[in-house]
């Protein structure tokens, strides 16, 4: 194979993906959250009932220093100064995420996906502020 047909196999083969579309709360603020993930937060939203609200954040722990935290909370569970974005997906209702300050430091800029995998499947973090990152995704250092 000449180099020519070298270099026109490998430009042939490449492929570009869209990228991901990504919203952020309607103040413009907020985490980064993917169509799918946007999708499923919905979803698990509506199962929870209208009264609860998604908290997101970080603790000490896991195999790189910090790990991710999600979970759902009751609205009369925010603190004072947490942080609240409303998330309004098309064609689904609306829903809260709440952060408090100390974690809003660690994930600003942060994209939360999600993927229906069988194996790697789940909410997937990809945080520009991390310096080390494990290998499930679930924890980080910076």
């Amino acid at each position: 194979m000449t180099p020519e047909t070298a270099a026109l196999t490998a430009s042939s083969i490449s492929t570009s993906e869209a990228p991901t579309a990504t919203f952020t709360g309607i103040d413009g603020k907020g985490i980064l959250i993917t169509e799918p993930a946007m999708k499923q937060l919905a979803n698990l939203t509506r199962q929870q009932g209208d009264t609860k609200l998604l908290r997101v954040g970080v603790r000490s722990g896991g195999c790189s220093g910090m790990s991710y935290t999600m979970d759902f909370i009751d609205a009369d569970a925010i603190q004072g100064d947490d942080e609240t974005y409303v998330y309004e997906p098309a064609g689904a209702p609306g829903f809260r995420v709440v952060c408090d300050p100390k974690s809003l430091l660690y994930i600003y800029g942060m994209q939360l996906d999600f993927s229906s995998a069988l194996i790697g499947g789940g909410f997937n973090f990809t945080n520009p502020n991390a310096t080390q990152t494990c290998g499930c995704g679930s924890s980080f250092a910076v």
